[in-house]
């Protein structure tokens, strides 16, 4: 099986939707894994920690950190303690994040930062 781009998120966000739109109009195939109908497993939490860092994937301006709790959102101390959040809540995850066939990823959407990622990838 050969290596491809994939995104991961939520469907119905919006910026996934326009980071969908930006990848089908630059002719790029992308396989797209839904946190909630798919399921978002430990091991997968932890390569896209790995790769990007917690306090790059965690998304403490959205509705979902804002609904935790002061206790839960203090606990978020450390990578571990950002991964279980994470897994307890994946709409705090920031998105989209799309990984290249090479394994490197990019987080959240701007039409410039797609061109430049695609066009080094490619």
């Amino acid at each position: 099986m050969t290596a491809q781009w994939v995104m991961y998120g939520i469907k119905n966000c919006d910026t996934i939707k326009k980071a969908r739109r930006y990848l089908e109009a630059a002719d790029i195939n992308v396989e797209f894994h839904d946190y909630r109908a798919s399921g978002l497993s430990d091991a997968l939490l932890s390569q896209l920690i790995d790769r990007s860092g917690y306090q790059t994937l965690l998304n403490t301006r959205g509705t979902t950190w804002r609904k935790l709790t002061d206790a839960e959102r203090d606990a978020v101390i450390d990578a571990e303690s950002a991964k279980a959040l994470m897994l307890a809540h994946p709409a705090v995850i920031k998105r989209p994040v799309l990984r290249a066939p090479d394994g490197a990823q990019l987080v959240g959407f701007s039409e410039a930062a797609y061109q430049a990622f695609i066009q080094e990838k490619s």
